[in-house]
């Protein structure tokens, strides 16, 4: 018995043993001198206590073949993890859950997207490419520890050699995230269409502020008599899980101001980028000194240079200008060869390619892909097809960037380098496959903005708007090509010496060309604007309290709206008077933003889910709606009575008898849950923010290791955003917000601009700086953007 004790002792001390050794041995080593082969000269790379890397070389080859090298260092399983991702590889580390994922973006074409752009590229923007590929495979040829601990807990293969495809790969998957909201709504407009007509869809979906309705054909009639039927008696269509974050408030914050209104007289930009929370974050900050080249900035690892960032003479940002780059085609299918598609020529047939999947622990799997001359046909595809099954009819995607040219690359370049305006606006116009509203400040004291990448143009004729799927044997539906980029929208030095944008509307109806009809709330523009407006005099310390505000002007409108409200219970009562003298400020401290939003929760489902049945957990549960509940509470909704239940057949419900119910009903789930009255309850337990890892959140066991949480102010709708996730778990959390925030000063651009990342630079847990940040971004600190 001594014996087998003593040998179990021995077991768990070696066991014990292995993962300390484990822990520091899987740890980039950043210290030290090496030989690297493929450089041309010395680089030298400084670190500062966060662990953000300087790089200084004798050309920009060698800083670029740097920046690979340092990025594979401290984001290996995340670099694996993301072209895997665009390669649609997924099911050959994690298995047949993330068939459907790689199903999807195989159908889609980003891999073989990224490859033609990069054949197209010139040799050299295809050099830069290479150099950074020739950096990321030093450090997997030098590397001397095991792997990251994702490998080993996946047992995932070791990473293939990395290429210039794949950093074009991951750029076009950030392209996707940004331009995705266009392509859900037009399948959520199309399901809503078989039980509801143009003008409920338009109360649903209701138009930007002080806009009309868009004028369409009656497309639910179109649908009827094509016999195009979606199934709303299963499940919303819905896209692949990327871990992206979904919903409104999808975006981003960035502002400047002239020095006209600076202590300094100098501009000063802020930014802070929303994207879903990751663990590590999406962004890597860097900065790279060669001859011509002094920049420093957020790099998206496995993508060569800063993509938001400054270098010694101007500053730039980015948000989402939200154009829409995607439209859904109806293909009809030919009855008598169901190879063949119609177009308006006649009957011509799918392009059609097989994709095989290798599937850890399973077999392989194969997939014919056909695509019409629209694009990719989408509807065979499990996430699309539980929605619509219709063999006379498929859906095909065009989006503008599966073009086989992009310009992504030699844009970053050259804004990298910019030393005013225009040379950065020149560079601007090179981005292609994604639209962005940037705004640049220069050490001259120049500023502007300008909308970025391909903006379809559609026939005057066009009378489905690119709201839902067209009929693509029409070609009035087809695209007329794309706005020439001098034509885009932009702005320079304006009189008020004020820019902001924030997801919303960016241009007036004097703008002669479409965006979109799906803009985001106005909100945190507004905000902006009245904090802004508030001070004479800006400096950085007043761009950070503009950074840090919580306070919710939607809340402020909603609250005026159900201002008359009697709540039944004394709970429900005590709830509605501490609202009534709310300042509609987000703090985590605070009760009120809690019982708000649970409320909100509560009036929308019982408004809504009703009239959508099993829609409802999809389209009302999982989606904020702020602008519908808005539209509804304000009257403004006329094409039915929303706040009637259609269950219930002997009473006639009002919005304002459904308001107190759902505030009653709220207060009651929220007490119960928590365990304790109104006043104890705290906006910040319930509202985490959830940096969620691929893939190891999904495991229960691990997930206290690699994921990152905690607790957060804001909401959708305040500048210091938390987007609420609406998912069945932790419905309040967030898992979309600032990424980053950062702010530039013109006047002193090397020694006064600041940043902050949500989490830290490296993507090993065992390392310090795995969340080191994390605190500082949750408390709206920062640290020195300085080499």
């Amino acid at each position: 018995m001594r014996v087998a004790g003593f040998a179990a002792l021995l077991v768990v001390v070696t066991l014990i043993a292995i993962l300390l050794w484990y822990r520091q041995a899987s740890l980039p080593v950043h210290e030290g001198t090496f030989i690297v082969p493929g450089l041309q000269q010395q680089v030298r790379i400084d670190r500062d206590a966060y662990g953000t890397p300087n790089i200084v070389a004798a050309n920009e080859r060698d800083a670029t073949f740097a920046l690979g090298y340092t990025h594979a260092q401290d984001r290996l399983w995340q670099m694996e993890m993301n072209r895997r991702i665009a390669a649609g590889r997924l099911a050959e580390v994690l298995g047949e859950p993330a068939l459907d994922t790689d199903k999807f973006l195989r159908t889609v074409g980003i891999a073989r997207t990224a490859q033609s752009i990069y054949e197209n590229l010139d040799a050299e923007h295809r050099d830069l490419l290479d150099a950074y590929a020739a950096g990321v495979n030093a450090y997997l040829r030098k590397r001397g520890g095991p792997l990251p601990p994702e490998f080993f807990l996946t047992r995932a293969p070791k990473p293939e050699p990395w290429t210039p495809a794949d950093s074009i790969g991951w750029s076009l998957m950030m392209a996707w995230d940004l331009a995705r909201y266009s392509y859900s709504r037009e399948l959520r407009r199309l399901q809503l269409s078989h039980q509801f007509s143009v003008a409920e869809i338009n109360d649903f979906y209701p138009p930007y502020p002080g806009d009309a309705p868009p004028e369409t054909a009656d497309y639910t009639e179109l649908y009827r008599l094509l016999g195009v039927k979606s199934t709303t008696t299963v499940a919303a269509m819905t896209l692949p899980d990327l871990g992206f974050g979904d919903g409104e408030g999808v975006g981003s914050n960035n502002w400047v101001v002239s020095g006209q209104h600076t202590a300094s007289g100098k501009p000063i930009l802020a930014n802070d980028p929303h994207l879903g929370l990751t663990a590590p974050s999406v962004w890597y900050f860097a900065g790279l000194q060669a001859p011509g080249l002094k920049v420093m900035g957020a790099t998206l690892p496995g993508v060569p240079g800063v993509v938001l960032g400054r270098n010694d003479r101007v500053a730039w940002a980015f948000t989402n200008t939200g154009v829409d780059q995607q439209d859904i085609y109806l293909e009809r299918i030919n009855p008598e060869r169901s190879d063949e598609y119609q177009t308006p020529d006649g009957w011509a047939p799918f392009a059609t390619r097989t994709e095989r999947f290798r599937v850890k622990g399973g077999d392989d799997v194969e997939l014919m892909v056909r695509e019409t001359r629209h694009g990719p046909v989408i509807s065979g595809l499990a996430s699309v097809e539980k929605g619509f099954k219709q063999p006379q009819f498929a859906l095909a995607l065009r989006w503008s960037a599966l073009e086989p040219s992009d310009g992504t690359i030699a844009a970053i370049r050259a804004l990298n380098k910019a030393q005013n305006i225009d040379q950065a606006e020149l560079a601007l116009a090179q981005f292609q496959i994604v639209t962005q509203s940037a705004l640049i400040a220069d050490a001259d004291g120049r500023i502007g903005m300008l909308v970025t990448g391909r903006i379809p143009v559609r026939d005057p004729t066009n009378d489905l708007r690119g709201l839902v799927p067209a009929p693509g044997w029409d070609a009035r539906y087809d695209w007329r090509g794309y706005v020439p980029s001098t034509r885009a929208p932009r702005s320079r030095d304006p009189a008020a010496g004020v820019i902001v944008t924030a997801n919303h509307k960016v241009v007036t109806s004097a703008y002669p060309h479409h965006l979109t009809y799906d803009w985001f709330l106005p909100y945190r523009a507004q905000r902006v604007e009245q904090l802004l407006q508030a001070r004479g005099k800006h400096d950085v310390a007043t761009f950070k309290v503009i950074q840090a505000d919580v306070t919710s002007l939607a809340a402020r409108d909603m609250m005026a709206l159900l201002h008359d409200v009697q709540p039944l219970s004394e709970a429900g009562r005590d709830a509605f008077a501490r609202l009534r003298v709310w300042d509609f400020q987000m703090k985590s401290a605070s009760p009120e933003p809690l019982i708000y939003h649970a409320w909100m929760r509560e009036l929308k489902r019982r408004i809504f889910a009703d009239d959508l049945g099993v829609l409802a957990d999809d389209f009302v549960m999982q989606s904020e709606l702020t602008s519908t509940l808005l539209h509804v509470l304000s009257g403004r909704a006329q094409a039915r009575d929303w706040c009637d239940d259609r269950s219930t057949e002997q009473r006639f419900e009002t919005c304002r008898t459904l308001a107190g119910e759902a505030l009653d009903a709220a207060v009651t789930e929220l007490t119960q849950a928590a365990g304790r009255d109104v006043a104890g309850l705290r906006w910040g337990d319930a509202h985490r923010a959830v940096a969620e890892h691929r893939p190891m959140s999904n495991v229960r066991g691990l997930r206290r290791l690699f994921e990152l949480r905690t607790g957060y102010p804001g909401d959708t709708h305040t500048i210091n955003v938390g987007a609420l996730s609406h998912r069945a778990e932790l419905p309040y959390a967030t898992r979309h917000t600032a990424t980053l925030r950062a702010i530039y000063d013109l006047a002193a651009l090397e020694s006064n601009s600041i940043f902050i990342l949500s989490s830290g630079q490296t993507g090993n847990p065992f390392s310090d700086w795995y969340a080191s940040m994390l605190p500082l971004w949750r408390d709206n600190r920062y640290v020195p953007m300085q080499p």
